[in-house]
């Protein structure tokens, strides 16, 4: 478990993550991470959204079963 703070800068309150954090997510600074509530409450920070992953899977299998049709539109 990592701890942190809750800081204001400006109009906004920031958490810093350590470069130990970072490297558990495996990002480095200037990725996105993606903040959801989990079903106990709480908050899952990701360093990959997984409606996205969700979405390019479906977007492969219509591909994988189409291909022909896509190659002859190509």
């Amino acid at each position: 478990m990592f701890e942190t703070k809750i800081r204001k800068v400006g109009n906004s309150a920031v958490v810093t993550l350590s470069s130990e954090v970072l490297a558990a997510m495996d990002v480095k600074e200037g990725d996105s991470v993606y903040l959801a509530r989990s079903d106990d409450g709480g908050m899952r920070l990701m360093a990959h959204n997984p409606e996205l992953a969700a979405a390019m899977q479906a977007a492969e299998d219509v591909m994988d079963e189409n291909r022909e049709m896509l190659q002859a539109l190509a």
